[in-house]
């Protein structure tokens, strides 16, 4: 067994195991069981005109566990509500974090696709899973007061 050197300490992102899944937090679920007493009270009033609300719950949870960021060897993997975008490294020109938004991958063409279950405070995991082809700005800051 090796012992880690005073040299791996540099700006070198920390290797990860592949493919990386960036998901919604947990704490998301939380609204499902609360939409559905929300739903239960709607269908309750009218089961008729109403009705169909029980099916919201089922369809929140649907997408929580469907929306989600995967980075894999080759390149990001944007599953959406109905799609999935798949992005190479090499057509990957940076990222862009808008105010109140979701964080969008900008490619070398000018487009963007959004990113989702990426945070700000992801990005030193995003960083070590892309093996440092997206830098990690946490990385910088403390190198830059070092």
């Amino acid at each position: 067994m090796s012992t880690p050197s005073a040299a791996s300490s540099d700006s070198t992102p920390p290797e990860v195991e592949l493919p990386q899944t960036f998901r919604i937090q947990r704490i998301a679920y939380f609204a499902v069981p609360m939409m559905f007493i929300v739903a239960v009270i709607l269908a309750g009033a009218s089961l008729v005109w109403l009705g169909w609300t029980l099916a919201l719950p089922i369809l929140l949870g649907w997408w929580i566990v469907r929306i989600r960021t995967v980075v894999t060897e080759d390149g990001l993997k944007a599953v959406h509500t109905f799609s999935t975008r798949e992005i190479a490294w090499n057509e990957l020109d940076g990222l862009q974090f808008p105010r109140w938004s979701s964080v969008r991958a900008v490619l070398v063409n000018g487009a963007r696709v959004r990113l989702p279950a990426i945070t700000f405070a992801d990005l030193p995991r995003l960083s070590a899973a892309s093996r440092g082809r997206i830098p990690d700005p946490y990385a910088a800051a403390a190198a830059d007061q070092a």
